[in-house]
């Protein structure tokens, strides 16, 4: 934490003329400041530890670093213990509330046995998919990380969208009707995070770093991914698919 603080204050003290003349003309373009942005993260039992932890401090460093991230996790559920992946345990407080969120954020977990925790567990239980389709509503961004993409898809909010997910599950999240977006020649390792609006897709496990940070320079500028980023000594990989240009 006294390490986190330490950087924070050394990227906020650097200013944009100390920065290359490319990335200041970027910096300056693009204003920090933005709306309120209410990013609901979905637990259930199996999730994958990365997916959701990624995301949360991301936007958690945004947050500190002045923009208006409001971060909750819940379960469709309500309040309960969550045991993750690596068997890390979560009490999850706050209630399922989709109406008072702006983006819902889903991460991934197993999808190779249905009788395990994780994503294929729950497509067949199905509670998260019917939460999500019925969540749906104009101004809500549903985001997810890896292989959240196909409770997503189960939810049938993939349909004839431009997509992506882990490229072990790319097959499967064609199955329930994404366009899911490849590499050149149809390479399987596309783009990290693909942008379709209200759609919001990143390919594996470390993508959420991607797709948090993508999701912090859409909503509050360059500059300000650009802080959080020093903060996580991370620079992004990869490129961002836009299906649809904003603005």
């Amino acid at each position: 934490m006294e390490r986190r603080n330490l950087l924070m204050g050394v990227t906020a003290s650097i200013s944009a003329a100390a920065l290359p003349d490319t990335v200041a003309a970027a910096a300056t373009a693009d204003s920090p400041v933005g709306a309120r942005q209410r990013v609901h993260i979905v637990l259930f039992d199996g999730v994958e530890e990365l997916d959701f932890a990624a995301p949360l401090e991301t936007l958690d460093i945004a947050g500190k670093f002045g923009a208006p991230i409001e971060t909750r996790l819940v379960t469709v559920e309500g309040p309960r213990r969550v045991t993750a992946s690596c068997g890390t345990r979560i009490d999850v407080d706050a209630d399922w509330m989709p109406g008072e969120a702006d983006v819902i954020l889903v991460p991934g977990g197993d999808v190779r046995d249905a009788g395990k925790p994780g994503v294929a567990a729950e497509i067949k239980r199905g509670v998260i998919p019917t939460a999500l389709r019925a969540a749906r509503r104009r101004g809500l961004t549903m985001a997810s990380v890896c292989t959240g993409a196909l409770l997503l898809g189960a939810a049938g909010l993939v349909r004839g969208r431009p997509c992506t997910t882990h490229h072990g599950s790319k097959k499967q999240l064609a199955e329930q009707g994404g366009k899911v977006v490849n590499g050149p020649g149809g390479g399987m390792l596309g783009p990290r995070v693909v942008d379709d609006g209200d759609l919001v897709t990143s390919a594996g496990v470390t993508s959420g770093l991607e797709l948090a940070l993508w999701l912090v320079q859409r909503a509050y500028g360059t500059q300000m991914s650009m802080n959080v980023e020093m903060v996580l000594e991370y620079e992004r990989r990869g490129v961002v698919h836009e299906a649809r240009r904003r603005g």
